[in-house]
């Protein structure tokens, strides 16, 4: 969003927000220059009501009415089934069609309906990978891949290496080793979070960054480390100060992780599967994602000597500028297309 508001495009924002300070938490941030409202036209509009959750159906069309707007794009899957407009859709996986991941019945019923109704009737699809696309087209048919584009996330300009001042001042704050590995995500059926504490080689620490109840099943090594909470401006210094990035992952839709450890200069070791080569495209060590594949991979890539600076050109390749300017083209292309 903050790519798209940017630019100079000829049609003017709303944006629907759960209260005012997720607007401003996007408007103050940094490099966001102050002429923008202006230039690209804005304005919110308050929706506090949970996501995903039948008041987001039932109370959501009403306001996207009132509101006038022609089209409405719904960055998830979760689209009003009763949308009064034109709408585009975001879909970054269809990771529960895979693994439900504990969700109940119930759950995993209003999941299929929504993501059927979102893919179905859109005007148009984004997916943001070759992979996720695919997946869309064998799921839920071919046809679809016409109002489909693939449009790859980006890596924000904060994930670069760090001085070795901020790395000592990193490890001192969390009382970490000189040298450690480095997860950071959910710890869901699908990250593969069990088998990485397994895989892990003795005389190496590992440390999750990560939460949720998924983190009460774990069992733990006494060489695992788990933190949570961990401010944002800390990621990148972490990920800089880790001698490894690991992505054990069975199944991603695209995995920024990834590229945002690349971008700090980190060598990064992940699984071979779904959308990673597609991201890594042969700047990481990609493994399969069992507790052999995963230990080889790890033991390799202590010992390797890692182009860091070619992974990290590769990861900032990535960029949200080029996600806004793919989304703004489709944007025109629509609103060209019906006469506006």
């Amino acid at each position: 969003m903050r790519a798209l508001l940017k630019r100079n495009d000829p049609w003017k924002y709303v944006l629907f927000v759960r209260n005012e300070s997720d607007f401003l938490d996007l408007s103050l941030s940094n490099n966001f220059p102050a002429s923008a409202k202006a230039t690209a036209g804005w304005q919110f509009s308050i929706f506090n009501y949970p996501f995903y959750s039948w008041e987001e159906q039932l109370y959501f069309p009403s306001l996207i009415k009132r509101s006038k707007i022609d089209l409405l794009h719904v960055p998830h899957f979760n689209v009003p089934l009763f949308c009064p407009c034109p709408f585009f859709v975001t879909i970054h996986d269809l990771i529960l069609h895979h693994y439900p991941n504990q969700a109940s019945i119930t759950k995993r019923i209003a999941y299929r309906i929504l993501m059927n109704h979102a893919v179905k009737h859109s005007a148009h699809i984004f997916a943001v990978s070759a992979f996720t696309a695919n997946e869309i087209t064998q799921t839920y048919g071919e046809d679809l891949g016409k109002k489909m584009t693939v449009t790859h996330e980006g890596v924000s300009e904060r994930f670069r290496l760090s001085s070795e001042e901020e790395k000592n001042r990193i490890r001192t704050k969390y009382n970490l080793p000189s040298s450690f590995l480095l997860y950071i995500g959910a710890s869901k059926e699908h990250k593969n979070i069990q088998t990485l504490i397994a895989a892990v080689p003795e005389g190496q620490t590992l440390l999750l960054i990560t939460g949720g109840k998924e983190v009460k099943r774990l069992s733990r090594r006494s060489n695992v480390r788990i933190l949570s909470n961990v401010d944002d401006d800390d990621l990148p210094i972490l990920m800089s100060a880790a001698r490894l990035y690991i992505q054990p992952s069975l199944y991603e839709g695209f995995g920024l992780p990834v590229l945002e450890a690349m971008a700090c200069g980190t060598t990064v070791v992940a699984s071979n599967r779904t959308s990673i080569p597609e991201i890594t495209q042969g700047n990481a060590v990609l493994v399969e994602p069992t507790k052999e594949g995963l230990t080889e991979g790890i033991r390799g890539a202590l010992s390797l000597s890692n182009d860091s600076v070619k992974a990290a050109e590769h990861a900032r390749t990535f960029t949200w500028g080029k996600t806004a300017e793919t989304v703004s083209k489709q944007y025109a292309d629509f609103f060209t297309s019906h006469s506006y």
